[in-house]
């Protein structure tokens, strides 16, 4: 869809739920040439838990460190 910069001021909030709604692409023209692009935001499908299983640990978390510090020495 291409809309003019004076109507994109004017219908601005219109166009935006359109491009969340029906997920099409708004291209915005300056005298006729195109200058911006409004396009819909990928949504993610869930947001708790989307890290599962990112994060990994190879010791214990309760034993303490066993290394020898500089100022130890």
């Amino acid at each position: 869809m291409v809309v003019p910069a004076g109507e994109f001021k004017a219908k601005c909030l219109h166009l935006m739920d359109l491009v969340d709604s029906k997920r099409v692409e708004v291209e915005i023209t300056k005298r006729g040439r195109p200058i911006a692009r409004l396009v819909p935001v990928e949504k993610s499908e869930k947001l708790f838990g989307c890290l599962e299983g990112t994060v990994t640990y190879n010791a214990s978390v309760i034993d303490p460190i066993e290394t020898e510090w500089e100022a130890d020495a």
